[in-house]
């Protein structure tokens, strides 16, 4: 008899717990901005190791996410600066600035912002205003201004 109801609080046990993390690991579903930034993420890892192809999937992926999370939720500074950082990441400088920009419009301080605008400024070799990003940056004590200052004083490369 003992040995019965241990065995139906086990199972009971059992399924609750199976029943509840079924439930929380599919019922919530990501935003597509969760789902751009993840991504976004595995983009610069794979980029990191030199697998620049995988790492343009992975960009392309993103920004259609990003699209979505923009038309959802407009003008969210870090949906505009992930904007900004794929489409640079995919060789269109022009409009990365474009969504750089707007970013910056909502928040003019945002660190990421700043930095991979600086970036590309550096790149497009418009290096006085990768300095004025610099300057924005200047007091935030974070490591988004020592990226950006090694990579205007040409102590690491930014790739694009």
């Amino acid at each position: 008899m003992l040995f019965r109801i241990l065995s139906l609080i086990t199972l009971f046990f059992i399924l609750t717990n199976y029943s509840y993390s079924a439930a929380t690991s599919t019922g919530e579903t990501e935003s597509n901005y969760d789902k751009a930034a993840k991504l976004i993420k595995t983009a610069k890892k794979y980029e990191s190791k030199g697998k620049d192809k995988k790492a343009k999937k992975r960009y392309e992926r993103a920004l259609k996410f990003l699209v979505k999370a923009n038309k959802e939720k407009p003008n969210q500074a870090d949906t505009l600066n992930y904007l900004g950082f794929a489409t640079r990441k995919l060789g269109d400088y022009e409009k990365g600035e474009k969504y750089y920009l707007l970013g910056l419009k909502v928040n003019p301080n945002h660190k990421g912002i700043n930095e991979y605008l600086g970036e590309l400024y550096v790149v497009t070799n418009r290096i006085d205003l990768a300095k004025q990003r610099l300057d924005v940056l200047k007091h935030c004590n974070c490591e988004e201004y020592n990226e950006l200052k090694e990579i205007i004083e040409g102590k690491k490369q930014s790739k694009y």
